[in-house]
């Protein structure tokens, strides 16, 4: 696994962070916006510059996306040991994602767009493929590459992708995961919905008032159990489902459809019953519909009897195409040290639901733990992940 946030720059800096209840959100540092400093974001604490140098990438037409992507990559296929040989196999899949893209550096797409310019270096990079295709390009990758689009679960899609490319002979193992960086496209466009807070979010709480966006990545490493002898296993990814409750562009049903087709897909895969549940890392964006109609489909599906739940969403922000892996990351870190990250700034339950996050960290026994990504459009995708 690898994984870069507002809360820390490898694994376990971010599950330090998450244990001690770090909050990762404050004014923009290394994005020039008219919103700089009057709302909190969950930005990486380095700045592009430094990224490329730390990273020694220098190529033209390289993206804070790409950056942030080739970092938590870096991570996780050190943390895998896989071999050169193994990674440029064609039997190495790597399943990207991403909302933004190379779309971050806004200003210079809007003048190559308009002919303002002669064609900037970035031009090659405004495809949210571009994340992918520079990593393939960097790492020599000759198997099956491919990136998922699909708004806010778009890198648990990665995940189930991966999965299902192994599971059906198309690949020996999947890199899966994704990337997102702030951007003025993502910052105006969200303003635009008037679902940005001006406050640091608060899942989950009556009094939420919209989200907080964020930028990351993270990547996991994929293989079949019989092909890990051997090596570190930090969890098992048993059940997977994507659904669409094709109710409106931005909102989902108030009945939770979408949610609740995800969740119960996931489980029936897994074979398991609701509360088998140990924990669920709920989408809990903080805004008005997202953590209502989440709540709705949570007591659907599990009778009233819901299993400890929190969004990480507070300590990082909304990392959008990423925010998928970076929760799949934190689901396997809660079984792997069996321990429950708390939620933060909440005060009073949602007056209709009446659910109550966790709040402060604790050490609990888990077997199994849910992780829900909800995108625009109602494309709903929840992942299970095991202890071995």
């Amino acid at each position: 696994m690898g994984v870069i946030s507002a809360i820390g720059n490898t694994v376990p800096e971010n599950r330090a962070a998450l244990k001690t209840g770090t909050c990762g959100m404050h004014p923009l540092k290394h994005l020039s916006s008219n919103f700089a400093d009057k709302m909190p974001f969950g930005e990486v604490n380095i700045s592009t510059e430094d990224l490329k140098k730390k990273l020694n990438a220098h190529e033209k037409g390289v993206t804070r996306t790409s950056l942030l992507a080739l970092h938590a990559l870096q991570e996780a296929l050190k943390n895998s040991a896989l071999t050169s040989v193994e990674i440029q196999s064609k039997d190495t899949a790597l399943i990207g994602a991403s909302t933004v893209g190379g779309m971050c550096l806004t200003d210079e797409m809007y003048k190559d767009a308009n002919l303002h310019s002669g064609g900037s270096e970035y031009l090659s990079s405004y495809d949210f493929a571009s994340v992918s295709l520079y990593l393939q390009h960097r790492y020599k990758i000759n198997g099956i590459v491919n990136t998922i689009n699909t708004a806010c679960s778009s890198s648990a899609n990665s995940v189930m992708y991966g999965a299902r490319l192994i599971k059906h002979g198309l690949a020996k193992r999947a890199i899966v995961g994704g990337a997102d960086s702030l951007a003025k496209f993502t910052i105006n466009g969200f303003n635009s919905l008037q679902i940005l807070s001006s406050d640091i979010c608060k899942p989950f709480d009556e009094a939420r008032k919209g989200l907080n966006l964020g930028e990351g990545a993270a990547f996991l490493v994929l293989e079949k159990e019989e092909d890990c002898a051997g090596k570190t296993i930090y969890a098992e990814l048993i059940g997977y489902c994507n659904s669409n409750d094709a109710f409106h562009p931005s909102s989902l049903s108030e009945q939770g459809d979408g949610p609740f087709l995800s969740m119960l897909g996931a489980l029936n895969q897994a074979r398991l019953h609701p509360q088998a549940i140990g924990f669920i890392n709920a989408h809990g964006t903080g805004t008005e519909n997202n953590d209502a109609v989440e709540s709705t489909a949570m007591l659907r599906l599990f009778n009233n009897e819901i299993p400890d739940f929190a969004s990480t969403k507070s300590n990082t922000g909304h990392t959008l195409g990423a925010s998928g892996a970076i929760e799949a990351v934190y689901s396997i870190l809660n079984l792997q040290h069996q321990e429950v990250y708390g939620g933060l700034n909440f005060t009073n339950p949602i007056s209709t639901t009446g659910l109550i996050p966790v709040q402060i960290y604790k050490q609990k026994e888990i077997h199994h733990v849910l992780s829900n990504s909800f995108g625009f459009g109602g494309n709903c995708s929840s992942l299970i992940f095991s202890k071995v």
